[in-house]
């Protein structure tokens, strides 16, 4: 043996020992991830916090299942682990690995565990998939179209987790997630304007509703969506307000084994009741209440003298009152009238709100113990709607989770550990917004909304509990690992409602299949190239 070669060899093996690969397993096998190739230098790169949902580097190579009993190990800085590629990924059989994360405080290199209840067994194994995405390979990147299930929706499960991107050096400036957020950053005064604007507005409303006899004279207000969750983009201009009305001992007959949609009832109706007017074969009606919801608005805005007030008209299927304010500028707003029950939660939510292991029990116990709401959003019935439906709302629980949203209740408080959750959030709402811009003029992309990427995230933020695994420096990880997600419920076509796990978001019946596969191609192009429409309007 040349001795020289023999000195080389050992180098070698000691490089390689210094640099373990990290082997990561999740308990429904890896996750698909897009297969555009990327052309990077392979220049050392710093390993980032194993704390975080990162996710592998985007190797075409395929590996082969790792040992059940391996467990993760570090990787020295600079080194890059291989990620599969999609055809590697979905060609495995079901069951090729499962996710051993325990509860309680996890190591560094260990991934948290999932309950078993929300996940489910990988889908059938199919041939390898073209990358391009066009509409000839339409059937092999998504499998065959199925019927509409039953409940429970399956859920796709977590994210396989890896430290390292592996976007490359070359493409690095063209990502800087801090940036981005720092755009979408509310200024203060442009806050203080706008809520003075529309607090106005409101209040005005609200006194006419409670001053005046008036089937609506028992509101009140409840704040809800991204602006009062302090998730809000770009600029405060579109607001979400519940007009909430108590209605005493009612009784819900759910439509169709839909678990979101129900009758109303009224278990005691007294003679004198202002609600038995929308009584129709003693059933409240959605319709009926909305109608005179929007017609008492309509006259009241006109008594508004110093904001220009407007009301743009019905949307088909719509809950909201929608109300334009031009000045000082253009302010969207929702006014919605929301039934308050005080009753238990309906059986459909039994299962839903898997915060167990995130927030804790107490929490969710507690939690549990609030009303719920019940807004005018119509069931569809055929090519129309079901118009005497009214939907479950959970508004206000959304609200409270991502005010304390951390594992330690001094997260992100003023003197607590900064996590990067919120972030992720708002930026998977701004590549949906970003997109429904770049493509305004097509219709694929009419159905979705954010609330689709905020039930997503809720998800992720279940399988990844702890406020270690979203420290604020592994921003840029973190993000992939949600998108990454949202990815794999796009083409498993499964994104359970996070209250009513039987309702799938992502069915048939409420976004056609064309119109997932589109999102998913333009969500997979953007983070295989870096994320571009961050850069566009």
């Amino acid at each position: 043996m040349d001795p020289r070669r023999g000195k080389a060899t050992q180098t070698a093996s000691k490089a390689g020992a210094s640099a373990p690969k990290l082997s990561v397993r999740s308990a429904k096998g890896p996750l698909t991830q897009p297969t555009e190739s990327r052309a990077a230098p392979k220049a050392a790169r710093p390993t980032a916090r194993a704390g975080g949902p990162p996710r592998e580097s985007g190797s075409p190579q395929k590996k082969s299942a790792p040992d059940p009993q391996e467990r993760p190990q570090d990787r020295a800085p600079g080194a890059r682990a291989k990620r599969p590629s999609l055809r590697a990924r979905d060609a495995q059989p079901s069951g090729a690995g499962s996710a051993v994360p325990a509860e309680g405080q996890q190591t560094p290199t260990e991934v948290q565990s999932v309950p078993a209840k929300w996940l489910e067994p990988p889908a059938v194994p199919r041939p390898p998939l073209s990358r391009t995405g066009s509409r000839g390979d339409r059937g092999e990147r998504f499998a065959p179209e199925r019927k509409p299930q039953p409940t429970p929706v399956p859920s796709p499960g977590p994210p396989e987790l890896t430290p390292d991107l592996g976007r490359g050096e070359a493409a690095s400036s063209g990502w800087k997630p801090r940036t981005v957020l720092e755009k979408l950053r509310l200024r203060r005064q442009e806050i203080s304007v706008a809520a003075e604007v529309v607090n106005r507005v409101v209040d005005h409303l609200l006194r006419r509703l409670q001053n005046r006899e008036s089937e609506f004279k028992g509101v009140a207000l409840l704040n809800t969506g991204s602006y009062y969750e302090h998730v809000k983009l770009s600029a405060p201009n579109e607001f979400d307000v519940m007009f909430k009305l108590e209605v005493p001992r009612i009784q819900l007959e759910e439509y169709c084994n839909s678990g979101a949609h129900y009758f109303v009832k009224l278990k005691r109706n007294p003679k004198g009741n202002p609600l038995n007017q929308f009584l129709e074969n003693e059933i409240l009606s959605a319709s009926k209440m909305q109608s005179k919801f929007r017609k008492i608005i309509k006259e009241e805005i006109k008594n508004i003298k110093d904001a220009a007030v407007s009301m743009e008209r019905k949307k088909r299927g719509s809950p909201a009152v929608t109300l334009l304010i031009r000045k000082p500028e253009e302010i969207s707003v929702d006014l919605i009238l929301a039934l308050e029950s005080k009753s238990s939660w309906p059986a459909s939510t039994r299962e839903g709100l898997p915060i167990n292991n995130w927030l804790g029990t107490k929490v969710r116990n507690d939690l549990r113990r609030q009303p719920f709401y019940l807004v005018p959003k119509h069931a569809k019935e055929g090519n129309g709607f079901q118009e005497e439906t009214w939907r479950l709302s959970f508004s206000h629980i959304e609200k409270h989770i991502l005010f304390s949203h951390g594992e330690s209740k001094t997260c992100c408080e003023t003197d607590g550990v900064k996590c990067c959750r919120k972030d992720c959030l708002k930026l998977m709402k701004y590549l949906l917004e970003q997109l429904k811009k770049k493509f305004e003029d097509q219709k694929e992309l009419d159905k979705f909304c954010s609330y689709h990427m905020k039930t997503a995230f809720l998800h992720i933020c279940t399988m990844y509990p702890h406020d270690s695994q979203w420290h604020s420096k592994d921003l840029e990880l973190c993000f992939d690992n949600c998108v990454a997600y949202f990815l794999e419920c796009l083409r498993k076509e499964q994104l359970k409602n996070y209250f009513i796990p039987g309702v799938n978001l992502f069915s048939q019946d409420q976004i056609d299949k064309i119109s997932k596969e589109f999102l998913f191609n333009q969500i997979e192009y953007e983070r295989n190239n870096r994320y571009p429409v961050f850069r566009e309007f």
